[in-house]
């Protein structure tokens, strides 16, 4: 946890998740350099779904001169794959920024319920996980 603050360039307050007994928090690290930290996500397992709170790249993964494309997309599939294990055959919810909803409906097929809310349902998720987790 003392290389993710805002002194080091994350933008929210990811040992508040992390102590939220109410949240999971995942990072997403590479196989062969496991300390560094590529992104984060923080999630609620509710009765029907999985909500995802937030989900942040490492500072050196955002923006055009990224070190690694692909971070947030990832981090969605691994919780839509949580998803079906707890039961939910996929189902994921979040708030999305309003200028992201288009955003999202493309490249997540994730569609816009209504507000900012937008819902992943199970064959968004299926093609997600497809994508990030080929065997």
């Amino acid at each position: 946890m003392k290389t993710i603050s805002k002194k080091k360039g994350w933008l929210f307050d990811w040992k508040k998740e992390f102590i939220n007994p109410k949240r999971e928090t995942y990072k997403l690290t590479i196989v062969h350099n496991p300390e560094i930290i590529q992104g984060l996500i923080s999630v609620e397992v509710k009765s029907d779904h999985v909500y995802m709170h937030l989900v942040e790249n490492a500072p050196f993964n955002k923006g055009k001169s990224k070190v690694y494309a692909g971070v947030a997309g990832n981090l969605v599939a691994f919780v839509c794959r949580l998803s079906f294990q707890r039961g939910h055959e996929g189902n994921v919810s979040f708030i999305s920024k309003t200028q992201l909803i288009d955003h999202y409906e493309k490249t997540l097929g994730a569609f816009h319920f209504g507000g900012r809310v937008m819902i992943i349902e199970t064959k968004s998720a299926l093609k997600l996980i497809d994508k990030y987790f080929k065997n």
